[in-house]
């Protein structure tokens, strides 16, 4: 059982459209190509997960409690079509040429493309630390960032209907508590304690995609490419989405001129 986030509980109960969306995914790579960071030695092993087209179908096929996307095979196409063309060889050997063929396959009418574009390491780190008659401790943090890209492209035109980009962050913490006493005049006791506490980059990844999924059936919603099949409780979603745009919207820099100084003489 995958750790829930707040992001997939809100998606999970969003309200169903007036019609199920037909999609399919073919690839939602790694692009950031960055490797697992070492100090010692150089590291080959991938950084992010390389499963996040996995992860994009799961997270479709749960948004909404599963009314929202039907998702047609496309990741491992090649086993599915070999898995058919078995079935028909075989109903051909014992039924002959009046063996019924398999029913074809169900096609996408949207191809959800993208994937992690972005993966900046340390981009805040800081920590404070005190030491006081031998004893004391230290507290360390670390930010990361992962950036997702995702965009609906219409089968027939080619055209890119909506795209968005989320961003998730990971936090690293390390404290630590360090010790020390004369057990002797020439002895000297020391002990230390700590431990490190790291947000897993996979679910980063999995609840980044998630604000993607979400913020792309808003984005869709907005531009009336779908709809909900309840206005009344898609517009109450609608407005929770535009509130939480408010509450981190940035503050805007005021550009205007100062008043000019004035000044006045004291007379003593």
């Amino acid at each position: 059982m995958v750790q829930p986030t707040k992001t997939g509980i809100v998606l999970d109960t969003l309200p169903p459209p007036k019609r199920k969306l037909d999609v399919s995914v073919y690839n939602f790579p790694d692009l950031t190509g960055q490797n697992k960071s070492n100090d010692n030695f150089a590291e080959f092993s991938r950084a992010l997960t390389q499963g996040g087209s996995s992860i994009l179908t799961d997270v479709l096929v749960k948004a909404g409690g599963g009314a929202w996307f039907d998702v047609a095979e496309r990741a491992d196409l090649q086993p599915l079509l070999q898995e058919r063309q078995i079935i028909q060889n075989t109903r051909n050997a014992l039924e002959g040429k009046k063996a019924p063929s398999l029913p074809p396959l169900r096609f996408a009418g949207i191809i959800l493309e993208g994937g992690v574009i972005g993966y900046d390491t340390n981009e805040t780190t800081g920590g404070i630390g005190a030491n006081y008659l031998g004893l004391g401790g230290n507290a360390q943090y670390r930010q990361d960032i992962i950036t997702v890209a995702l965009r609906a492209v219409s089968v027939q035109t080619g055209r890119v209907l909506a795209s968005v980009t989320t961003t998730k962050i990971i936090y690293s913490v390390n404290v630590s508590g360090t010790g020390f006493q004369f057990a002797a005049i020439d002895h000297l006791l020391q002990a230390d304690l700590g431990f490190t506490k790291n947000s897993p980059a996979t679910l980063a990844v999995r609840e980044g995609i998630q604000l993607a999924v979400y913020s792309l059936i808003f984005e869709g919603v907005k531009n009336g490419l779908w709809e909900f099949r309840d206005p009344v409780a898609g517009a109450a979603f609608m407005r929770l989405l535009d509130e939480q745009k408010k509450a981190i919207a940035p503050i805007p820099v005021v550009t205007a001129e100062p008043p000019p100084v004035r000044t006045a003489l004291v007379s003593k």
